[in-house]
Formats: structure tokens, C-alpha cells, sequence
């Protein structure tokens, strides 16, 4: 055992490192202030500070740190995209998660496990071939593979012909992986406080102060405060803050959910995922299985769980592994996504001078988290936003150049 935890463990007092400090009064103004304390909230202020020298920030979120979809999450982390656009902004995402621990000083878990997204119709085989060759051109690591290769890979995997939805083939993505879903903001919150970002916790945002066509503050529910850029990142809540500046986004927001049993033997080491069965499943590695699927049909600001749609995913689950029939559950949840038309994101400036963007994540925030917040605080720090963001602009619903990734999720939609 090591000294310094037998030491902790013996001390009367416990000197638990304290990672965020406690409450304090707000100040009159700041340079920046960020809407929303979860992993895109705190990676944008994390950056702002270390690679732009920008401290004078405050993170202000109305619930506690990580606690909104970036805590609801089922961490899945990958990027065999379809569109260029967005292989290369997740290509850059994955490289990014590979040394964050190392960053940041903090155990994010993270372990490349690979993601192997079966093809149950010729359909889904032409679109994979499609997805692989795109991701080899672009340097991510994606190629077909058919049922001898995937019985290798997951040998215990159902490929009975004699099932609804046989496999056909699939698509493996050597990069997926997977962290720890509240590991990641708080990682990022220890490090921008030390580098002088406020993060304030139950501090609601209830209105945008304007002059003219520029922000110029924010009400909160503990007071008002003048900033000169202000940052809206609030994932599923995103078009209710949004209409607070004004502004009316092209986005839907629909529950999506996810559960968990209880933990087993190691078996399964990819993730695995079919559209055709809109389910997927991975195994922890405390060994229990996160099981989740497709967005609710309907739009809907809620976090409850369903009976319906858990009969769906275990149906989904059972029809890849039905040995794990008499596996129980143990919880529930959802989160709230916000999508987009072309499910893709929104990043940048808007038409309120000083407001930013960084929203329309549906299902797929998560694993943007350290390249969404790096490219955010570089667009507020420079003021022009860089290359890899731009095709996620607003404006791309007004000129009809939009970023097409229905066709290359998981299972989610």
C-alpha cells in the first residue's frame, strides 16, 4: 500500500483535496461568461485560460457540475463519421481524449476498446463501405469486416441465420472507446479554477442583458453581471436560452435513454451497436453492461425513463446476446438531446454580436468535449473561428449547405 494513502487513511482530519472552491460572491463583470457547467462549459473555459491566457471567466451553471447530459450519457467515444467535415472534428476529438488524463491530471478512465457496428440489410453494407472508405481517406481507422472476423471479435455475439435481423457484416472501428461520463468535467473544473476561472454552481442564467445588436451581461438568479462574450453551451435546454437572446434555433429536443445492470464477469470488450435493432452495448469496467438506443419519438423537455422503450432496447439487447435474459437491471435514466436537422452541431458566432454557439449535439456530445472547447475558445480568443468548426455554423440553415450525418449513428437516430 502505498505511504501516502496509508497516511490519508489514518489522518483525523482527512485532507481531501478540494476541486472547485466553495460558493463566493459573483463579480460585476467578466470577460467571458459561460452558460452551462458541464464537459463543453468547462473544456471552453479550461482552454480560454491555458492557451489564451483568459481568466477572467465565469462558468455559471444553475444545477452542480457534469450533472446535465454530460453526466446522463452512455461515453461512448468514436469517430467514423460519414461527412468529411465531421470525420476530421471527431478524428481530432479521439486524439485529444487519448492524452486529456495526462492533461489534466485527472483519471478519466479511458480505454480504446474499438466500436463494431453490425449491418443487418444490404443497405446498411453500402453505407458502411461508403463510412470506411471516407474514414481511411481522412486517417481514422475504419474498416469492414465480415462474420468470421466479427466471431473473432466478439465470439460470443448471436450469428444465427435463423433470427428477425441475421448479421450481414459490419463496420469496425479500431479508435471507439470509452471514459468516465463525470470524470471529464470535473477534470476540466479542477484545472481551470486553478488557472482562475469561477465556476459557480446553482447559479441560474434567467435572462441576456443587450445594447443594440451586442450582449453586454447576463441576469442570474443571484444578480446581474456584465461580461463582454458570453458563451452558451446547455445541451438539451438549448433553444430556451437561446430565446432569451432573441434567438430561434433550428433545433427539436427529444428525451434519450439509457440503463445499466448490475455487474458480471467481463465478456464483452468492444462496443457494440445496431441501428436495425436501435440498441448498442457496452461493458464497463466494473463490469456492467450501459445498454442504449434511439431518441424518443417525440419532442419532450424530460428526464424520466419509460417501461416502453426499455422493452425496446432489452429486446434489441437480447437479440445480440440472449444469454443475458435472467441479467437484472439496475437503473434508468435520460437525458434531453437537442438536434438539428442535419444532425450535426451548431458552433460559432450568432447574429447577437458577443453571444457564441455551442449546441445541437443530439446524441453525440460526449466525445466532442475536449475539441469542441478547444475550437470554442479559440473562435471568443481570436474572434475568428477556426477551420475545423466552420462547417457547423448557424448560418448553414439560411444558405442550404448543411452537414448530413443521419446515416452514420450508431443506433441513436
Amino acid at each position: 500500500m502505498p505511504w501516502a494513502l496509508l497516511k490519508y487513511g489514518f489522518s483525523r482530519r482527512y485532507p481531501a483535496r478540494v476541486d472547485i472552491p466553495p460558493p463566493q460572491a459573483l463579480r460585476p463583470s467578466y470577460d467571458v461568461v459561460i452558460i452551462g457547467g458541464g464537459g463543453h462549459g468547462l473544456a471552453a473555459a479550461y482552454y480560454l485560460a491555458r492557451e489564451h491566457g483568459i481568466r477572467k471567466v465565469a462558468v455559471l451553471e444553475r444545477g452542480y457540475v457534469g450533472g446535465g447530459n454530460t453526466g446522463r450519457n452512455t461515453t461512448v467515444i468514436r469517430s467514423n463519421y460519414i461527412s468529411p467535415e465531421a470525420v476530421r472534428f471527431y478524428k481530432k476529438g479521439v486524439e485529444m481524449y487519448q492524452g486529456l488524463a495526462g492533461e489534466l491530471g485527472y483519471n478519466l478512465l479511458y480505454s480504446r476498446r474499438g466500436q463494431l457496428t453490425l449491418a443487418h440489410t444490404e443497405a446498411s453494407l453500402r453505407t458502411f463501405r461508403l463510412r470506411a472508405e471516407v474514414n481511411r481517406h481522412l486517417g481514422v481507422r475504419s474498416r469492414m469486416v465480415d462474420l468470421e472476423e466479427i466471431r473473432d471479435l466478439v465470439p460470443c455475439l448471436n450469428l444465427s441465420r435463423r433470427v428477425r435481423w441475421p448479421v450481414l457484416g459490419g463496420l469496425w472501428h479500431a479508435d471507439g472507446g470509452l471514459a468516465r461520463h463525470d470524470a471529464v468535467p470535473w477534470g476540466y473544473a479542477r484545472r481551470a479554477v486553478e488557472l482562475g476561472v469561477e465556476v459557480h454552481q446553482r447559479t441560474e442564467v434567467t435572462g441576456i442583458l443587450r445594447s443594440g445588436n451586442r450582449v453586454t451581461g447576463v441576469s442570474t438568479s443571484r444578480g446581474e453581471l456584465s461580461c463582454g462574450h458570453v458563451l452558451q453551451a446547455v445541451s438539451g435546454m438549448s433553444s430556451v436560452v437561446a430565446a432569451m437572446a432573441g434567438l430561434r434555433l433550428p433545433i427539436r429536443s427529444f428525451p434519450l435513454q439509457a440503463m445499466v445492470t448490475q455487474p458480471v464477469k467481463p465478456f464483452l470488450n468492444p462496443l457494440v451497436s445496431s441501428a436495425s435493432l436501435h440498441a448498442y452495448v457496452s461493458q464497463t469496467a466494473r463490469g456492467e453492461l450501459v445498454i442504449g438506443g434511439g431518441s424518443d419519438p417525440y419532442s419532450l423537455y424530460s428526464t424520466r425513463s419509460t417501461l416502453e422503450l426499455k422493452e425496446s432496447l432489452i429486446a434489441g439487447v437480447l437479440g445480440l446476446f440472449p444469454f443475458l435474459h435472467e441479467l437484472r437491471l439496475v437503473r434508468q435514466w435520460a437525458g434531453i438531446t437537442d438536434m438539428t436537422p442535419d444532425y450535426s452541431p451548431i458552433m460559432g458566432h450568432t447574429p447577437l454580436e458577443g453571444y457564441w454557439l455551442d449546441a445541437g449535439w443530439g446524441t453525440w456530445g460526449f466525445k466532442a468535449i475536449p475539441v469542441a472547447g478547444q475550437s470554442i475558445a479559440q473562435a471568443i480568443a481570436t474572434g475568428r473561428v477556426p477551420e475545423l468548426i466552420r462547417p457547423f455554423a448557424l448560418d448553414r440553415f439560411y444558405s442550404f449547405n448543411l452537414s448530413n450525418e443521419a446515416g452514420a449513428t450508431a443506433a441513436s437516430h
